[in-house]
């Protein structure tokens, strides 16, 4: 979903730029409070490292069409949204400075797409999963990859409303959207998977070190107190 220099004109760049400066100004003041642990502070260069590392792996979806994970759910619920979008940032502008990976003028937007928008996404899927499931052990696991699939395609969808605002490049609006959608909707179901397995492993082995775990936590003790009432 890198989105490559002249693609959008630069009055959309230029708005993105700023959306993603805002959200990130927001998010270094909101992370202090998602570490009250700092036993936790090595998770977010694992979270990092793992998404930059997975970012640079293609998967086949078809028709001569690749995908990759993301991550916005994932780093959202390891280590909180702030948190994440503060990852999904270092990653994407080392890729974009560094791999030429995404453009120097798209930078804006591939953070508002990739970062803002499948953070606050796959954040709020899994919190209002987190409510309604059961209180089990894959709990967190089935939430995250739900909220992981859903945050995909939404920022597909968000990348062609940018598109029909100030697209730069002939191509019409309606191929722009079925290609975005088709494709990131199957990419979605791997980036659901992947996010899925890696929860599921950390709760594991570590449940503590999961910020995201603790809202399942503080639901298993509502559903407590309302038993003994």
């Amino acid at each position: 979903m890198h989105v490559p220099d002249g693609f959008l004109n630069l009055p959309t760049s230029i708005g993105t730029a700023v959306l993603a400066s805002g959200a990130i100004a927001i998010a270094l003041r909101r992370s202090r409070a998602e570490f009250v642990d700092d036993r936790k502070a090595p998770m977010v260069g694992i979270v990092a490292t793992m998404i930059f590392a997975a970012q640079m792996i293609n998967f086949p979806v078809g028709a001569g069409t690749s995908g990759h994970l993301i991550g916005g759910a994932l780093a959202a619920v390891l280590v909180g949204p702030a948190t994440g979008l503060l990852c999904l940032s270092v990653v994407l502008i080392t890729q974009a400075f560094l791999f030429a990976d995404g453009g120097i003028t798209a930078l804006g937007t591939n953070i508002t797409l990739m970062g803002v928008v499948t953070v606050l996404i796959g954040w709020s899927v899994f919190r209002g999963l987190a409510l309604v499931l059961p209180r089990r052990r894959w709990t967190e696991a089935v939430a995250s990859a739900i909220g992981a699939l859903v945050s995909v395609p939404t920022a597909a969808a968000g990348f062609v409303v940018l598109f029909a605002v100030g697209g730069a490049v002939a191509v019409p609006l309606d191929a722009v959207f079925a290609a975005m959608i088709g494709w990131h909707a199957v990419i979605g179901i791997g980036e659901a998977i992947i996010t899925g397995l890696v929860v599921s492993s950390v709760v594991a082995t570590r449940p503590d070190l999961v910020y995201g775990a603790r809202y399942v936590r503080l639901a298993e003790a509502r559903d407590r107190e309302r038993v003994r009432a």
